[in-house]
């Protein structure tokens, strides 16, 4: 079987998704046009490249509809000749992007893709492009619907986990993100995004609060509570689908629950002889991608039944693995992960997360692949995974190694 190589990958920063966020007076369009643009400058690519765009987002409306891997591609300066597929695996949409693209050059079909993803929540709003599972009562109903708060929540409740340590984590993940970004971790990866007078209008993650201690997330009152216990009373959902449970803990909150922010993040990956071609040099291999379905009432759980699937399936087991990403869609999301594998957090996460920098929904799987290859690079290991939950109950994981 061909083999699939990283041979670039970059994001923007992350902004703020508001009005006064650094990025909200780019579209959606031009944010994925600078992106492309980037991938094409760093690694000189020239004419018909690449065999496809593949790019992930979620909330496709406005101006994030229209099959906007297309519309980058042309509002770029790659060829015309390169089509565009948009693509949504909801939260999964940037890392099911990439690992479409190796499966595509591992089954022969094209030299080389760029993937990865793009979101603008300041500009288009989550959950703006409806969704069957949440507004369709025939189904709503038979599968036990809750907002995806309200399952993190359940997810603590079950295997219980406590508001003080979710908050140790987000405390963690700022710490972890701002050393990341004194020390320049991120250099390789993160690019300048500026206008047109080629003006800096956002070069580091905007969203960051490294001043986040414990006493000021205690402060802070409980996200979903509300919700899930008074009106529309999504609690009494949920224990009816879990009896067993006798009250839902809620314990997130806006501090320990990941970011709304803008950005984008794309992936070069092709084959041995596209490198040769183009005279680059392979970072790593796509070793083997999974995604699988998942309980959609606790909804957030994918990583740990993913990582077993793609363990099993490939012969390894989590020893193996040098380091993790695991998405910080909520801190129980992460806490489960490491309960189930019992994964030193030492290995995971090392460079902070979704809760201190955003989460852009159709762009972060793609960024934490990328964050995990660099960081592969600077600790001198050789093997990580990348994994997120789905809304909706799925789970989706990328295994890199390094060449």
């Amino acid at each position: 079987m061909t083999e699939a190589y990283i041979y670039d990958a970059l994001r923007t920063p992350r902004g703020k998704g508001r009005k006064d966020g650094a990025l909200h007076e780019l579209t959606s369009l031009r944010l994925s046009a600078l992106t492309l643009n980037a991938v094409k400058e760093r690694n000189n690519l020239e004419g018909h490249a690449v065999e496809d765009v593949i790019w992930g987002n979620v909330t496709q409306v406005m101006e994030q509809g229209g099959c906007l891997a297309r519309s980058a591609v042309l509002a770029s300066d790659l060829d015309e000749r390169i089509p565009g597929l948009a693509i949504n695996r909801f939260c999964a949409s940037g890392m099911e992007a990439v690992n479409l693209a190796a499966n595509q050059i591992k089954g022969g079909a094209g030299m080389a893709y760029i993937a990865g993803g793009v979101e603008m929540m300041g500009r288009v709003a989550m959950g703006s492009d409806g969704a069957a599972i949440a507004v369709d009562p025939s189904l709503a109903m038979d599968r036990y619907f809750v907002p995806q708060g309200i399952s993190a929540d359940i997810i603590a409740t079950e295997y219980g986990f406590t508001r003080d340590e979710a908050d140790k984590l987000a405390v963690q993940s700022q710490q972890r993100a701002k050393k990341a970004w004194d020390e320049g971790r991120f250099a390789k990866s993160v690019i300048d995004i500026k206008d047109q007078n080629g003006l800096s209008i956002l070069s580091h993650d905007e969203y960051m609060r490294p001043q986040t201690d414990m006493q000021s997330l205690g402060a802070l009152n409980p996200a979903f509570q509300q919700m899930g216990e008074v009106m529309p009373g999504f609690d009494k959902v949920a224990l009816m689908k879990y009896p067993h449970l006798e009250k839902i803990n809620h314990i997130h909150h806006a501090g320990n629950s990941s970011g709304i922010v803008d950005g984008a993040a794309a992936v070069l990956i092709g084959n041995k002889e596209f490198g040769e071609k183009y005279g680059l040099k392979p970072r790593a291999r796509i070793r083997a991608t999974a995604k699988i379905g998942t309980d959609p009432t606790i909804m957030l759980t994918g990583p740990v039944p993913v990582t077993e699937k793609i363990l099993a399936d490939n012969g390894m087991n989590i020893n193996d693995i040098d380091l993790f990403e695991v998405n910080e869609a909520f801190a129980a999301v992460v806490m489960r992960f490491m309960q189930a594998f019992d994964v030193d957090e030492s290995k995971v996460n090392v460079n902070g997360g979704s809760i201190a920098m955003g989460h852009p929904l159709g762009a972060t799987g793609a960024m934490i692949i990328g964050t995990l290859l660099d960081e592969l690079e600077r600790s001198d290991k050789e093997v990580g995974m990348a994994t997120l939950c789905i809304a909706s109950g799925m789970g989706a994981a990328t295994i890199i190694e390094r060449v």
